[in-house]
């Protein structure tokens, strides 16, 4: 068997087991079965293993499967080679306002806009482009100093001007769990999240009627993302196995 084929092979096994990881959080949560969206972190990963994750998707279920990327660069490289496998891709790394042209060529939802400076860029382009763009708004619920996202006592009011520019489409919240050995301080930090979203869609705004969305926990603490609300889990190692910094 060739490399490229085993290493396909292991992409679709782990793909699998981290399918039946969520389906059992799904069920110890109460939860209907495929009920929260996988989105596979593609960081530093080629197109073709991309594909041969995607090809696996059939069996997982009717589980919706979705890609994002953590750098604008990779996901220009690979927009061409996976355009026919997905309507686009999800941004899940930091944006630069000057990298927003390049990004909006192939991102179909940016989950990281964190000042309103980024939102009105984006809505600016979007708006001339002729499209709406999903956005979420990224938090830092740990408030670590090595994370992006506004702050949590922020969150709503940016949420809310967010909503209200022409060009995009709020659809929730996101963030990066806290970077600690205690699961407890990881699930707080989710439950923040969801009660933030909660409070935004409290607000009677019309605009962020469809802000929903809870993008939350990766390889490591899926489990209590999903105890914790996350519609929307980012999985990178666990699919693809550890990969080299670059």
């Amino acid at each position: 068997m060739r490399a490229d084929d085993v290493a396909a092979h292991g992409v679709r096994a782990r793909l699998s087991a981290v399918h039946e990881r969520l389906t059992a959080a799904e069920r110890a949560d109460g939860r209907a079965p495929g009920s929260v969206r996988l989105l596979l972190a593609t960081k530093t990963v080629s197109a073709p293993l991309v594909r041969a994750a995607l090809a696996a998707v059939p069996g997982l279920g009717g589980r919706t499967v979705l890609v994002g990327e953590n750098r604008v660069q990779e996901l220009v490289a690979k927009g061409p080679e996976l355009a026919d496998l997905t309507p686009g891709m999800h941004l899940i790394g930091h944006l630069q306002s000057n990298k927003v042209n390049a990004a909006l060529r192939w991102a179909t939802c940016v989950q990281t806009v964190d000042s309103p400076e980024l939102a009105a860029r984006l809505a600016e382009r979007s708006a001339d482009a002729g499209r709406r763009l999903d956005v979420l708004v990224q938090v830092n619920v740990s408030g670590e100093a090595t994370k992006f996202g506004v702050d949590p006592d922020r969150t709503v009011d940016l949420a809310l001007r967010v909503a209200a520019l022409p060009g995009l489409r709020l659809c929730g919240l996101m963030t990066i769990g806290a970077r600690s050995p205690d699961p407890g301080v990881v699930r707080a930090g989710y439950a923040c999240l969801r009660h933030l979203r909660d409070a935004v869609l409290a607000s009677g705004n019309p605009a962020t009627e469809d802000a929903h969305e809870l993008s939350m926990g990766m390889s490591g603490d899926l489990e209590a993302a999903v105890a914790e609300g996350a519609t929307i889990v980012r999985v990178g190692t666990a699919v693809f196995g550890t990969r080299v910094a670059t």
